[in-house]
């Protein structure tokens, strides 16, 4: 940062009177009320807000002047050290907003006058929006459901989760964001679907891969079939193959106008992990079987 005596323009022997004079001069010329949009003016009014918090501080001065903390009031290390031992929250100085510039406020001058209305303004301003982000299971996303956020001050929001969520989407809570004189604001819930291994989304459709043994695949037969809602029976026709895909109307995600996407479920065929003599016995007298190819046949 720059030397704090040279940002004001007075020299390191200047009287606290002359530094506190020189700085009312160029907060009135510099202030982004008087600028607005004028971001070289801006800048220069927080350089001279800092330089004056400094300056303006017997004991800031006293140590600043002893080379004990830098010009922006960070302690000087006295040996060498690593960047986190001094890294901290930037420091907002006083004047970061109307009410650091309480004793400018009793003159009749327009300054004084612009300053009393930014204040009034300040006051009656909504509060801040405040972000979080929350996690919910692929489950949740389709279904819906109820969660808690618990806040860094110790409190909690109730966050209710409509169906058919995707990742990125936001949640508004109305009047549950920072407190202001115009109102609270708003909290802002940032929603991230964990993955499913299971399941994989394809706009209102599921799709999901389901192993069916060879007794399934050959003879048919019901077998339970997990979904976002929880497992339903399904019935595996007879002769299905491996890339087979079957449907479950309504096993979807909700729908923007109404209704709900399908559930598509592709077969994979699974063997037995170990050898099965009883499998190869039966496989090694099967003709047919050995004179099919289904190479040939694709």
């Amino acid at each position: 940062m720059k030397n704090p005596y040279e940002v004001l323009g007075v020299p390191p022997t200047a009287s606290a009177a002359e530094i506190q004079k020189a700085y009312r001069k160029l907060a009135k010329k510099l202030h982004p009320d008087l600028n607005p949009g004028d971001t070289s003016a801006e800048d220069k009014f927080k350089e001279v807000a800092a330089a004056h918090d400094l300056l303006g501080d017997a004991d800031k001065r006293k140590r600043f002047d002893a080379g004990e903390i830098d010009a922006s009031g960070a302690e000087r290390p006295p040996r060498q050290s690593y960047y986190r031992d001094y890294a901290g929250a930037e420091r907002e100085h006083p004047y970061a907003n109307a009410s650091g510039f309480s004793d400018f406020m009793d003159g009749e001058d327009i300054f004084a006058d612009l300053l009393r209305r930014s204040q009034r303004a300040e006051a009656n301003r909504r509060g801040r929006d405040l972000h979080y982000r929350l996690e919910i299971t692929f489950a949740d996303s389709i279904a819906g459901a109820s969660r808690r956020i618990t806040l860094p001050d110790g409190g909690a929001l109730d966050v209710t989760i409509p169906p058919g969520l995707v990742s990125g989407q936001t949640l508004r809570l109305k009047g549950k964001g920072a407190p202001g004189g115009g109102g609270a604001g708003d909290a802002l819930i940032e929603v991230e679907v964990l993955p499913d291994p299971r399941f994989t989304r394809e706009g209102d459709d599921i799709a999901i891969e389901l192993p069916v043994s060879l007794s399934e695949a050959v003879l048919g037969g019901r077998v339970r079939v997990p979904t976002a809602t929880g497992a339903v029976t399904m019935t595996v026709p007879k002769g299905s193959n491996s890339g087979t895909t079957l449907r479950l109307k309504g096993k979807g995600a909700p729908r923007r106008g109404g209704g709900f996407g399908d559930q598509f479920v592709r077969l994979k065929v699974v063997l037995p992990s170990s050898p099965d003599p009883e499998l190869e016995a039966f496989v090694s007298g099967w003709v047919k079987g050995q004179a099919f190819n289904p190479r040939e046949e694709a």
